[in-house]
Order: structure tokens, then sequence, then C-alpha cells
């Protein structure tokens, strides 16, 4: 079934013209109350943000994702691999959590909260403002030829964003290699960590291409948000919404004219004046319904209030509402489905706090060695172990040594015996069990070992220590 005229923007996207090429799209300047609480948020984000990879808990960097050590801390708290699963539940609760805010505000979290969203439209945009002036006046610059004073505020434009993104990509690299990996760097100069260096400089070319060319269509194109939150909305979604009852009428949108009564003509509020259009930083036409171009990011329902206050119509022709609201007059209700989504994410919350209270600072593993038997030693059994302790604080462990709880014995370390686990490393080797042979009552006998550092007791495990069936 062929489209219908009205549906004929759903055929294509605001940045890419007829024959396919790229169309840069050039919004008005924002202005309005919901502009200024977004300001306060992404400056406030932003903040967090650059601070995060330089800001240390009990030593701990507080945001760190080093994936080739296989090293990360969440909020303070570090995980190795044999945290996995926490990093896991952790990634699960921000997943049901985005999809619960989702299903009730629709792709709010696009609008106030992403990274791309706030580094392009309230760090680069606004500079892009600053240097060349508003809407009219980039799609000027843009078309004329280039003169003298387009090379100097394109350049200048040009060498602002490759610092930018140069300090962006700093930043990024603090959460994969660590804050103190990146001092370190800077100390010793980049040409002593190389490969740091070209990492460093494919972010920074990284970032200075989204923000420069690709800009909104990673939002567009690339995220795959957008095409999530087409299987979550439904009708009882608060979106950014035009409110075509009013707005549209028996008659349809219409220019304004003064001293017209618009009810009584059957014609909607719409003056058709196309602000909002020309506001929006991924050129929808937001009059057209739901679409996965827009982000909520509330710049069209600020210039229409401002519109409407001009000609003196009531606002809230854009607002935050659900379609159900607008159509049928609805108010919003906690759903069956809303419902769900929350008891899954109390779920995962609980889970999650109950590990993380579980969860030790000194993990210890003590095995006996794979394919070994025991072995007779006089009136001893001997068996092999091999240990692996991981120190997750960030305080040397000088002095470990081990000591069996509830049976006599002796434990002999291979090569040491007592031995140092570095801060946020481990230490691994080989040990015997020895136990007198009358003192075991089976073959099988479950032992409780204390792993001590000095006089401290920091960790206590069980294994396994094979004997004969009997002695007879």
């Amino acid at each position: 079934m062929p489209n219908l005229p009205e549906e004929a923007f759903r055929d294509s996207i605001a940045t890419i013209d007829e024959v396919g090429k790229r169309k840069f799209i050039f919004p008005k300047k924002p202005a309005g109350k919901f502009y200024t609480y977004r300001k306060w948020v992404s400056y406030f984000l932003l903040a967090v943000l650059i601070a995060n990879p330089f800001v240390k808990i009990n030593g701990h960097q507080f945001m760190l994702f080093n994936v080739l050590e296989r090293r990360f801390n969440l909020f303070g708290f570090p995980f190795w691999p044999q945290d996995f699963y926490l990093f896991v539940l952790f990634m699960l609760v921000g997943v049901v959590f985005v999809i619960l805010f989702t299903v009730i505000f629709g792709r709010i979290f696009c609008g106030w909260i992403c990274p791309q969203t706030i580094f392009l439209e309230l760090v680069f945009r606004r500079i892009e403002y600053w240097i060349e002036g508003d809407r009219p006046a980039q799609l000027k610059l843009a078309n004329q030829k280039w003169d003298a004073e387009k090379i100097r505020k394109k350049g200048l434009k040009w060498i602002v964003f490759v610092l930018i993104s140069f300090g962006i990509a700093n930043v990024f690299l603090a959460y994969l290699i660590g804050s103190d990996a990146l001092f370190q760097m800077v100390e010793d100069g980049p040409f002593m960590h190389q490969g740091s260096l070209v990492a460093l400089l494919i972010f920074t070319g990284v970032f200075y291409f989204v923000f420069v060319w690709f800009r909104e269509q990673v939002c567009i194109i690339a995220c795959p948000y957008g095409r999530l939150q087409g299987v979550l909305l439904d009708n009882k979604s608060i979106n950014v919404a035009y409110d075509f009852v009013h707005g549209e009428r028996e008659q349809g949108r219409a220019k304004f004219h003064k001293n017209e009564d618009r009810a009584a003509l059957g014609i909607g509020d719409c003056i058709d004046c196309k602000h909002c259009i020309h506001v929006c930083p991924t050129g929808i036409d937001i009059r057209n319904g739901t679409q996965l171009e827009c982000t909520n990011c509330t710049a069209c329902i600020d210039e229409c209030a401002t519109v409407m206050d001009s000609v003196g119509l009531p606002q809230g022709l854009i607002r935050y509402a659900s379609e159900d609201e607008i159509e049928k007059n609805a108010k919003f209700n906690y759903t069956t489905r809303m419902k769900g989504y929350t008891a899954v994410l109390v779920i995962l919350i609980g889970v999650l706090t109950g590990l993380l209270f579980l969860r030790t600072e000194v993990e210890t593993v003590i095995l006996r060695l794979p394919g070994e038997l025991y072995q007779h030693k006089g009136d001893n059994i001997s068996n092999i172990f091999t240990y692996k302790i991981i120190n997750k604080t960030n305080v040397d462990f000088r002095d470990i040594h081990f000591k069996l709880v509830g049976i006599k014995g002796k434990i002999n370390v291979v090569g040491k015996q007592d031995f140092v686990v570095p801060k946020q490393g481990m230490n691994e080797g080989t040990m015997f069990i020895e136990i007198n042979q009358f003192l075991l009552d089976h073959d099988r006998t479950k032992l409780k070992i204390e792993v001590f550092n000095g006089t401290q007791k920091i960790e206590s495990t069980h294994t396994n220590f094979l004997s004969p069936r009997n002695f007879d």
C-alpha cells in the first residue's frame, strides 16, 4: 500500500538529501525554561563525567573500564574477572532502569542525560553559535564562498573543536587505562608511551569526526536506543508531543491574523510558523507525531511557548504528554507493564545489593592439583594444592601465611613461607598439606584454611583433602 502524502516524511531523514548526500542541519539557537533546566543538568553531568576517572574512594578510581587488564571500577567498587557476575548485574540494572524510564518518559534520556547530546548541543553547538552566529548567519556562511571571513570563522571553530576533542580523548583514556597511568604518561612524555599516544590520537580523531561531521546522525542512524524505543513506547508513554487536537481542530493549522476567533472558525492554535522545525537539532517536524529521530530535547516546547506568548494564544501546544492524554484527555496511569518492569528492577537491585555486601576485598582459592592423589610420608598423608590470593584493596599484604583450623597438620608453601600480595594484585603458587593419617576419618576430608597477613586474618576458605579409605 503506497504511503499517503502526509506520511511522506517517513520515507527519508533530514540529514540526507534527495540524492543521498550528507545534508547538514543548522538548528536555531534554543532558549526558554526547559533549555535553562537542561543547561544546568548538562553542566552538572559534564562535571561528573570529567571528574569520575580522577576521583578516588578508598584508593580506588571512581570509574575505570580497563578492558586490556580486565580491571573495572564502578562507583569506587573494584571488579576483577572473578567479579564479572557483579559487573553483569550492574549492567542489567542499568538496562532495566533505562527500559522502565523509556516506557514511562519516552526518549527523555537522550535529550537530558546522554553524553552525545550533552557534548553536541551544550558544548560544540554553543561554541558554534558564539563563532558563527545563529541559524540565519550559519546558513549564510555555509553558502558563501571561501573568503577571509569564512576561512577565519571556520578555521577558529575547527581549531577549538580539535582542542576540545583532544580534552575529551584524555578523559576517555583515563577511563580506560586509569588516571594514574595518564598522569604518568604526561610526566614521562607521550613518546615514552607510544601505544597510549596512538590511542589518544585515534580517540581525538573519532570525537572530532563525530562532533564536526557525523553529529546528530549518531542519534538517528548509529544509536540502537532509538530503535529500542519503538518497541517500548505505547499510547501511555509520556513524550515530547504535539497536541494535534488543539493545534489542528476541524480546519487544520493556519497563519495567524489579529483579532480572529480561531476556535469559532475551527482553525487550530498552530500558526504554522515552522519555528519548531527550525529549532529541532535533528531536523524533524514534531507535528508529524512521535518519530525515531526525536530525542525529547524540549527545544520545540520552548520555541512554541515563545511563539504562543507572542500571538496571545495558550501555551502547551507542544508539551510533555502521552497520546492518550492528548486524544482522550486521559490521566497518567501506572500500567501493569510499568509495574512489571519496576518489580524486575527492584529484584535485581536487591540481589545486587546483597551480593555487594557479601563480597570480600580478599579472595582466596585453594584447589588440589588436578590428577594428583595423596602421598604417604611416614604416618602422614600429603596432598599438593595450588593457591591463588587476589588482593582487591589498595594496601600491600607483606606477610601472608596459612593456618589449618579444626585439625592438626602442616602447610608447606613451595619456595616461600611468608610472601607478599601487592595491592590490586595477586599471588599464586603451590603448597603441600600434611595431616597424620590417624586424624582422618574419611577418604575425603573438608579442610578449613585461614589466611593471615601478619596477625590479621583476612580470609578463610575451604578445600578437600584426599586420603586412603581405611588404614587397616
